[in-house]
């Protein structure tokens, strides 16, 4: 995608005191900052509602696997020892579909996390993410909402992992379990001979940034498809900012 060609305006942003200077200093027909601006708050509008509305929903995360949320590799003992009890794959099952039912449940609450992200853009911001790469209105949001979201999922997913098992504990218990007795092996002397390291995951972290980064993985998509398909683009002012950069 040819960028343009506009040094001035991003060596010297705080010169550019109005759009009209804008306008005037880079010929009748070009891109205004206000349109700019306008133009990228609408993209990024469009590509979060879509997304939220894609995830927040059952089986948004759940229904998809390049969204779905699994329990990281080293839960993979816990997983084969409690399939090996009868009904056990069910519980682990349930376990799962309860993580990503959380996260739907979250992304609900996510779209005004986005909005305030949007509403704080500047307009050096904007032409950063205009000139930028397919994905860089995406980097711009995750830098701005990741904390606020991360607090949003975070609590929610935790306490889906609190809830009991059928078995007198719940995933949590089993996971903190298994990775205590595991990290004491891996410290002793034959466990650091054998070469075998401690496992310092926290799985309520770990699951919520799986559940942020399905989040931003939606919200790219939607940005590809706007910079690259001009069907995609579904007003005036999206087709004029993206088109000038096709």
């Amino acid at each position: 995608m040819k960028k343009l060609i506009l040094p001035f305006l991003i060596s010297f942003p705080l010169l550019m005191t109005s759009c009209d200077e804008v306008s005037d200093m880079i010929g009748d027909g070009a891109l205004t900052e206000a349109e700019v601006v306008s133009g990228l708050k609408e993209a990024l509008s469009v590509g979060t509602d879509s997304a939220v509305s894609f995830l927040a929903v059952e089986n948004g995360y759940y229904g998809n696997e390049l969204y779905k949320i699994f329990l990281p590799e080293e839960a993979n003992v816990i997983i084969d020892n409690i399939s090996k009890i009868p009904g056990g794959q069910g519980l682990v099952d349930d376990v799962i579909k309860g993580i990503n039912r959380a996260a739907e449940d979250a992304a609900k609450d996510a779209g005004p996390i986005f909005v305030t992200a949007i509403t704080d853009m500047t307009i050096t911001e904007g032409w950063d993410i205009l000139n930028g790469d397919t994905h860089a209105a995406t980097t711009y949001l995750q830098s701005k909402t990741n904390s606020g979201l991360f607090n949003l999922y975070n609590p929610k997913i935790e306490t889906s992992l609190d809830k009991d098992l059928g078995l007198g504990f719940s995933a949590n218990s089993a996971w903190n379990t298994l990775t205590s007795n595991w990290n004491t092996f891996a410290n002793s002397i034959v466990g650091q001979i054998s070469g075998y390291e401690p496992v310092n995951t926290d799985l309520d972290s770990y699951l919520t940034q799986k559940a942020l980064d399905g989040m931003y993985l939606k919200i790219s998509k939607e940005e590809e498809q706007i910079r690259l398909d001009p069907m995609a683009r579904v007003n005036e002012i999206l087709q004029k900012v993206f088109g000038s950069v096709d």
